[in-house]
């Protein structure tokens, strides 16, 4: 017996007539929609302090007045983490739109998640590497839950399922546990619907967009997976007949090692081996995914505080033609004075050489010089400094301009990790006729350690090298979890793993990524899938909602990385 889960939502803001292309593409069982991330929380922590009946995802109820209709039809369930901060608000916007749409369905939901209103008395248990416990000024707080209050839900014939801060594969391990009457502890069973939900969550993904070998099909528009799950926990990625992208062992290798880290990759039901994942190409558009196991999840949940950590404001000069490291210069040192008279808290320049000589445009002549500053206070980094910037309009480098005013200063947010006993949590499913079923926590934990580093591979025999790109014979691909990012990097042949696994140490990913050097940088070896896990901490400072890289998700580390140039055997190119 098969269970087809499909994905209509990678984020909050993703295609829009996704949830329409689902359900009329193919069969289906139950269509998940994952809207959260790390900035969304940030986000809707924003909405919900202008209107305490905000905190959710909008774009789901627009979408599900289109589609309400069709998933009944079909008799689709659909479950959605959309409800963000506020999933008994999004629920009972649900059974208000079914209401008037005249269509009879049972909406659920799954609350427990939101500490935030425990967090000023504080929390038994928190576990934060941050001196004199909690930080002050928290917007959201939510622990990451698992996929039984879902299940609980589905069980009670819930239609439709809504969830706050889940784990993104909790949308799929929450059905699958349901559908097939799965039990805690069935700890590789639970690990295989781990790995499809991880594969799943993040939408194009896993068909085709923004993959290493894009040129290897038609990414113009990817249609959205699905995955065919088995009693065992095993599953098949494929996606609807006739939709864009592809799927093969690499897009699917590319969505596994996304956001990773070790080997063990834990949530709040089971850790998964993502070592014993075995990947194989099962027919067009088909991969197979088997002998994935699980271990019991650790004993604590993850939290993720997002907070305001102060105001920032950018100013961005163009900077055209000759003489360009000058005129950087002259600028720098005209803005030095509004910049000591009430000094920021941090102070940030950046000349980016996008300028070409004997250029035969005006933009690919230029360059960009931004300045970035952030301080607790508003004041400091708002009017004083953008009036310092807009007064050398007609005082400073010939062809000054600025590409938009600089403004006031604006909020950025933090994003932080805490940890705390599965008992300070109650995870509670809200059943349609409103009685609450509570959902115990794990009965066995275990404490995560490092898995032993397998062995490598024979190195490949001596032969001629020449200097080229490691993109020619690696794929990769980077994101962000917090302050700390990502990349993984995967061959594609056995040779090429053999080269791969000898060659690109930790210690040479910080030489062909400077900007790592000084900070600490794990490898992690993945033999089942040819592939090496690249974790370097602290390169995203506080998080994407702080901003303060200039690729503030590390979306792009990877491909930054397979543009350097190493030696490589000839053999291999």
């Amino acid at each position: 017996m098969t269970l087809r889960i499909g994905n209509a939502s990678g984020f909050y803001g993703d295609r829009f007539d996704a949830m329409r292309e689902m359900l009329t593409g193919g069969e289906l069982d139950v269509l998940t929609g994952d809207y959260l991330a790390e900035l969304t929380m940030l986000i809707l922590g924003r909405d919900r302090l202008k209107d305490p009946a905000a905190g959710y995802a909008r774009t789901f109820l627009r979408q599900l007045e289109e589609c309400l209709g069709l998933a009944h039809e079909r008799s689709v369930k659909i479950v959605t983490n959309a409800g963000g901060l506020n999933p008994a608000g999004l629920a009972d916007a649900v059974r208000k739109l079914a209401d008037r749409l005249g269509i009879p369905v049972r909406v659920a939901h799954v609350e427990g998640d939101d500490l935030t209103a425990a967090l000023p008395q504080g929390l038994d248990g928190l576990d934060s590497a941050r001196p004199g416990g909690t930080p002050k000024g928290v917007l959201a707080a939510h622990a990451y839950l698992g996929g039984f209050g879902i299940a609980e839900c589905l069980r009670a014939g819930a239609d439709i399922v809504v969830t706050g801060r889940v784990t993104d594969a909790a949308l799929v391990t929450g059905p699958a546990a349901a559908h097939f009457g799965w039990q805690p502890g069935e700890y590789d069973r639970l690990a295989g619907a781990v790995v499809a939900g991880h594969v799943l969550e993040c939408g194009t993904q896993a068909t085709g967009g923004n993959y290493a070998f894009f040129g290897d099909g038609d990414v113009r528009r990817p249609g959205f997976p699905l995955a065919e799950i088995h009693d065992d926990g095993s599953c098949v990625i494929t996606k609807h007949p006739g939709t864009g992208g592809f799927v093969d062992v690499g897009t699917v290798t590319a969505q596994l090692l996304y956001e990773t880290a070790g080997s063990r990759y834990a949530g709040p039901d089971v850790t998964a081996r993502l070592d014993t994942v075995r990947l194989t190409q099962d027919g067009p558009d088909r991969v197979r995914i088997d002998g994935v196991r699980g271990e019991a999840p650790p004993p604590t949940l993850k939290v993720g505080l997002n907070r305001l950590g102060g105001f920032r404001n950018e100013v961005v000069f163009v900077l055209t033609g000759l003489d360009i490291e000058a005129k950087a210069a002259l600028v720098r040192e005209q803005m030095s004075g509004a910049l000591s008279k009430s000094p920021p808290a941090e102070v940030r320049w950046e000349l980016v050489r996008t300028d070409r000589a004997d250029a035969d445009t005006e933009e690919t002549a230029s360059a960009l010089l931004r300045l970035v500053v952030r301080d607790p206070d508003q004041e400091v980094v708002g009017r004083a400094l953008s009036g310092a910037a807009i007064e050398l309009a007609l005082a400073s480098y010939p062809g000054f301009h600025v590409p938009a005013p600089p403004g006031k200063g604006a909020p950025y947010g933090v994003f932080e990790d805490v940890y705390v006993p599965h008992g300070a949590v109650d995870q509670v499913a809200v059943l349609d006729d409103g009685r609450r079923v509570h959902v115990a926590a794990p009965h066995d934990t275990v404490v995560l350690t490092d898995v032993p580093q397998p062995s490598l591979p024979g190195p490949l025999p001596p032969g001629p090298t020449r200097r080229a790109p490691l993109g020619l014979v690696a794929g990769a691909r980077s994101g962000d979890k917090g302050g700390n990012a990502n990349v993984g990097v995967w061959a594609r042949t056995d040779e090429a793993w053999r080269w791969l696994a000898h060659e690109l140490t930790a210690e040479r990913f910080r030489q062909l990524l400077p900007e790592s050097r000084e900070l600490p940088v794990t490898r992690h070896l993945l033999p089942n899938l040819r592939a090496l896990n690249f974790v370097v901490e602290g390169i995203l400072g506080e998080g994407v909602a702080a901003q303060r890289r200039f690729d503030p998700q590390a979306k792009a580390l990877g491909e930054w990385l397979r543009s350097r140039r190493l030696d490589i055997p000839e053999a291999l190119l």
